[in-house]
């Protein structure tokens, strides 16, 4: 059991970042950590069973938006198995006087003890709701049952589960082998997974990776680390990543290959990432823009690429554990307007391309109207576009596991 000291606090803060997530805004720019990130992370992951349950036991016709993500908080706290059953009621309680809710001091104290005297009846009670079982909106559940339908509810059960730490070995300063000696000199246990990938058994702080400032390892999913194998890079290619802040795929192309790289994205804040990441590790340096891909005229010198990386925006919804506020602000029509966007990438990019060029699609959604589809439909209208066996002959899709985030994958071939 965790000390209760700081609990109010962090039940106060948590209590203020999920109300402003049923809002609608994001936590993107919120960042957290200790007790306040496992509140409100936690809440979020198991948001739709916290609401279930609170409009099973609330006496009250309208809520309070503070009050209402306190007890949410206080529920997943409880669940959570980190506190007493009293600290956490006590502290919830406390909570409402940091919030200035003096007048919701009886009510939180009492909803959250009959939350205690009658779990089983409201087990009972909330069962047959999809959305407190799966935790995810109902019209995400409806899209994957269509889309996956022998493994929609592991998706959702990854979904909800805590996300995997994979880095990526730096071939150009160490060999994995060699970096993975270090991970287990450093009491880190970890195992090889991928071509340069190494899994971690628990997540920790990058501080704590040996070699880390020195640019020995970076950390990259297991799943988008496919996508620099897959643009079957050589030497001397001119190479574009097109939407590639914060840099993590544009250096991996780096490490693997002697190429002439333009890394280009839309947003500035993120694309000074890209530099920084490139010369922590020691990388040849890139050309690095900052413009919107689909727009040609603004940033394109008319000299074809031989190889494009477009790694486009998405609904995000094969990584929402990591950003557990995600799928509660998507709404059901997000992945056709993303889809949209994405037509327009593929078909400015496109020609760019050189013939016999190849340009490799990607998303870290598992949603099929943002994959299949736009690709299908991409190959369809364009001229001498035929798509290709991805190189590691792995399946086009990767569905989020224990290993790896969700991802698509599509290598599609400008005929010469």
């Amino acid at each position: 059991m965790k000390a209760s000291s700081a609990l109010a606090p962090a039940l106060r803060d948590a209590a203020g970042r999920v109300a402003r997530v049923a809002a609608g805004h994001s936590l993107a720019d919120e960042p957290a950590q200790g007790a306040l990130l496992d509140l409100t992370h936690g809440t979020l992951r198991r948001y739709g069973r916290v609401q279930a349950i609170v409009r099973t036991l609330s006496t009250r016709e309208k809520q309070d938006a503070l009050v209402e993500g306190l007890l949410w908080c206080s529920i997943y706290a409880l669940e959570s198995g980190r506190y007493a059953e009293y600290t956490v009621v006590d502290q919830a309680v406390r909570a409402c006087n940091l919030l200035e809710k003096w007048n919701a001091k009886s009510y939180v104290n009492g909803l959250l003890r009959s939350y205690l005297r009658e779990r089983a009846s409201i087990e009972a009670r909330i069962r047959a709701d999809d959305e407190a079982r799966y935790q995810h909106p109902r019209w995400w559940i409806d899209a994957l049952r269509e889309a996956c339908p022998g493994e929609w509810q592991e998706v959702l059960a990854q979904g909800n589960a805590m996300p995997p730490m994979a880095l990526r070995v730096n071939r150009r300063r160490t060999a994995r082998e060699a970096y993975l000696a270090q991970l287990a000199a450093a009491g880190i246990a970890a195992r090889a997974l991928g071509t340069d990938g190494a899994l971690l058994e628990r997540p920790l702080p990058v501080e704590r990776l040996p070699g880390f400032a020195e640019g020995l390892a970076s950390v990259q999913d297991a799943g988008a680390q496919r996508a620099a194998h897959c643009l079957d890079l050589r030497t001397g290619q001119r190479v574009l990543d097109a939407c590639a802040a914060p840099g993590g795929k544009s250096a991996h192309i780096l490490e693997l290959a002697e190429v002439a790289l333009t890394a280009m994205d839309n947003d500035a804040a993120r694309v000074a990432r890209i530099e920084s990441g490139l010369r922590r590790l020691g990388l040849a340096a890139a050309a690095i823009r900052v413009a919107d891909a689909a727009r040609l005229e603004d940033w394109w010198d008319g000299v074809p690429f031989d190889r494009v990386l477009a790694d486009v925006p998405c609904t995000a919804s094969g990584v929402a554990r990591r950003h557990p506020d995600l799928k509660w602000l998507r709404r059901a029509g997000d992945a056709a307007q993303f889809a949209q966007r994405q037509a327009a990438l593929l078909d400015a990019l496109w020609r760019a391309l050189a013939p016999g060029g190849k340009l490799l699609y990607v998303t870290c959604s598992v949603f099929p109207r943002e994959n299949e589809a736009v690709v299908d439909a991409f190959v369809a209208r364009a001229a001498g576009a035929a798509r290709l066996a991805l190189p590691d002959a792995g399946p086009a899709r990767l569905l989020p596991s224990a290993e790896h985030d969700g991802f698509f994958f599509a290598l599609i071939q400008r005929q010469a």
